[in-house]
């Protein structure tokens, strides 16, 4: 602790002694300013069966000078726990609400899963479906025989076989500019425009050969959604699955931040700039999060924007326990069993590996397939966010608006661990549903 002036004798009303008050108090400011920092600001219900989120988020947030996070919490189909923590905008010193809402990059992923899942029950589409049989608008009929895709099914696109890698080459997702001058349109291009491009170029592989996480693969899915459905990929979520659940904030994000929804939080990932794929000047530079690629494209692989309890509402449908099951559960069962075959599913000796990535989630399966844990990860420049499905019947959710690294890791990556012991930590759940609260803040 730093040498602070200290207070001697009787206090007079002298200049001096004004003076040296005015130092000590200056100095005690700094001290707390800088070695006691104050305690990020918790917004949404507290609740003492509960105190140990509370205490580990705030010391996570602060401790490791994070903007801001949100946590969300489910037991048994109740959102027991909704919190915001620190900061949606820092310089606005505007806090992050239990309602705030995110860009939930890859945590779209799920989404759109079942989305396909559901056609399926509607009889809209089949999992074997070769993907160009709903990809009219790219590839005529006329040339699917011979076509470099005629191989890729839906379920391949769903699992990550596919045949496309980015690391092998580059994940177009993110080359706005180089599609954009190749196909001599303006930047940024849009989704189809993207798979336009991509439909000229033969996999990196072959089709159910490996794994590669392919963020362009679930923007084919899109397509293949709207073409099944005959809606926008946005309709058909919003009705098929948004609306069944109550979740009424959700939309797709936009990527400027003078389109920043109201209730969204502003996203920090340091002081990078890049390219700014929104202007025809190739010196107009922007923030990271801002522009140097465009979520519009980006729809079905990471477009959502939801608060952290539209998400734990999501995860809910999906519960054996559910009262507004999203699928039916047959086709839960079929979610939980969708181990890839070969080496995307099974290790060279033939033994299943102890994680897979099946339709829209990375599964670990427990005693049986249906007391699988499930969950995904997702990042973007300025976002860090995780959501796990436990076998015990707890949803959680969290939310962090910065990519800058802590200890290494993404954010949500190095708190992963410290929320399993929270929860592990739990002996009695709440009984209350903070649900419907979550609903008053969303008229």
């Amino acid at each position: 602790m730093p040498h602070l002036p200290s207070l001697t004798g009787r206090a007079a009303f002298s200049c001096s002694s004004h003076f040296r008050f005015h130092v000590w108090a200056f100095s005690l400011l700094l001290y707390c300013a800088t070695v006691c920092p104050a305690a990020p600001p918790l917004t949404g219900a507290a609740d003492p069966q509960l105190e140990v989120f509370d205490k580990l988020l705030t010391s996570f947030v602060g401790g490791h000078k994070i903007p801001g996070a949100a946590l969300a919490v489910s037991y048994r189909g109740k959102l027991v726990y909704a919190r915001g923590c620190g900061y949606a905008d820092v310089a606005k010193r505007e806090e992050v609400q239990p309602n705030s809402l995110f860009r939930s990059a890859s945590l779209t992923k799920p989404i759109t899963a079942v989305a396909v899942l559901k056609l399926m029950e509607q009889g809209k589409l089949k999992l074997e479906d070769p993907i160009l049989n709903h990809l009219s608008d790219v590839v005529p009929g006329a040339q699917r025989k011979n076509h470099p895709w005629s191989k890729i099914t839906i379920q391949h696109c769903l699992q990550h076989t596919a045949g496309w890698d980015s690391k092998a080459k580059f994940d177009p997702m993110f080359r706005s500019i180089m599609i954009a001058d190749a196909l001599k349109v303006p930047t940024p291009p849009t989704s189809l425009q993207i798979i336009r491009f991509m439909a000229s170029k033969r996999p990196d592989f072959t089709p159910g050969e490996r794994y590669a996480y392919s963020n362009f693969g679930y923007v084919v899915l899109g397509r293949v959604i709207e073409q099944a459905s005959g809606q926008s990929y946005e309709e058909y979520v919003q009705e098929q699955i948004f609306k069944p659940l109550g979740i009424k904030s959700a939309r797709l994000a936009k990527t400027r931040l003078k389109d920043r929804a109201p209730q969204e939080v502003r996203y920090y990932d340091g002081t990078k700039k890049a390219r700014n794929v929104f202007s025809q000047n190739p010196a107009d530079v922007t923030l990271m999060p801002y522009g140097t690629w465009s979520i519009e494209a980006m729809d079905s692989n990471g477009g959502w924007l939801l608060s952290a309890a539209d998400l734990a509402r999501f995860m809910c449908g999906l519960d054996l326990s559910s009262k507004q099951p999203l699928i039916q559960p047959e086709t839960r069962q079929l979610l939980l069993r969708s181990r890839p075959s070969g080496p995307a599913g099974f290790e060279a000796n033939g033994k299943p590996k102890s994680d897979f990535y099946g339709f829209g989630w990375r599964i670990q399966h427990g005693k049986t397939p249906d007391q699988a844990h499930y969950w995904h990860e997702s990042s973007f420049d300025g976002i860090s966010g995780l959501m796990i499905h436990r076998d015990d019947e707890v949803n959680w959710v969290i939310l962090i608006n910065t990519t800058e690294l802590v200890k290494g890791k993404l954010p949500a990556e190095e708190i992963d661990q410290l929320l399993h012991d929270a929860m592990n930590s739990v002996k009695v759940w709440p009984e209350k549903d903070l649900f419907s609260t979550i609903d008053q803040l969303n008229p």
